[in-house]
């Protein structure tokens, strides 16, 4: 049977053994895990509005789900290619290089609303 013919819950459980992995094994997202449970008591704390919490979410949710992607494609280039190559490499640091953006963006994210908060 194919992985698109599953139940929702057989999938759900496909993406929660995916997220189970980059917990054990990426230390990448783990520190990101915990910069978005910082952020979450400093939201906490400083009480900003709704608009906010969900900009900073949003952010940290993009920024883990571009891990997991650079994850996967890691996995699946040194299954298929486990020697050194000019290609595989360039895929390699095009999938760093999205998780670097998102993260620019969350820091975006971070620094206006230290803005914003500051200028209350």
């Amino acid at each position: 049977m194919s992985y698109k013919s599953q139940s929702f819950g057989a999938r759900l459980k496909f993406a929660l053994a995916g997220l189970g992995h980059a917990l054990r094994f990426e230390p990448s997202f783990r520190i990101q895990c915990a910069a978005l449970l910082a952020a979450c008591v400093l939201l906490l704390l400083a009480r900003p509005g709704a608009l906010w919490w969900a900009l900073v979410v949003l952010a940290s949710a993009a920024v883990l789900a571009a891990e997991l992607l650079n994850t996967a494609i890691e996995q699946l280039a040194d299954l298929l290619h486990p020697g050194d190559s000019p290609a595989v490499r360039i895929l390699k640091d095009c999938a760093a290089g999205g998780v670097l953006v998102a993260a620019l963006g969350a820091l975006a994210v971070a620094v206006a609303l230290a803005a914003h908060l500051l200028g209350r």
